[in-house]
């Protein structure tokens, strides 16, 4: 069993940035996909960032160029930095990584970014 928790959500300007952690309770040295997602209010959970165990990722169209994620395989940790912040990004941002077969949460953290 894996659990999760996201920290580093705040209410930030357009054009800011914020830098979101996801700490792991066990080591994800050995797990493959580390991923970001996130839901907006009245809309449905959408991928937004995959880092792999080799550093390579991808990201969603829609923050590709903005966001960046990497992962500390030393601290548990994966990051999700977020710069050109619009507020279109305003949304509960959740970790995400699947061991075996099981999908894991965390509980989210809540980023705003007003106008």
């Amino acid at each position: 069993q894996v659990r999760l928790v996201e920290s580093g959500g705040g209410l930030v300007q357009a054009g800011g940035s914020l830098r979101l952690s996801c700490a792991a309770s066990r080591n994800i040295h050995s797990i493959n996909n580390l991923a970001w997602y996130r839901q907006a209010p009245g809309k449905q959970r959408e991928w937004v960032a995959t880092v792999r165990l080799r550093n390579s990722a991808d990201f969603a169209d829609s923050v590709k160029g903005r966001f960046t994620i990497s992962r500390d395989n030393a601290k548990n940790t994966v990051y999700l930095q977020m710069n050109s912040l619009k507020p279109e990004d305003t949304a509960v941002y959740y970790c995400n990584v699947v061991v075996v077969t099981t999908n894991y949460w965390g509980k989210g953290t809540l980023v705003t970014v007003s106008s």
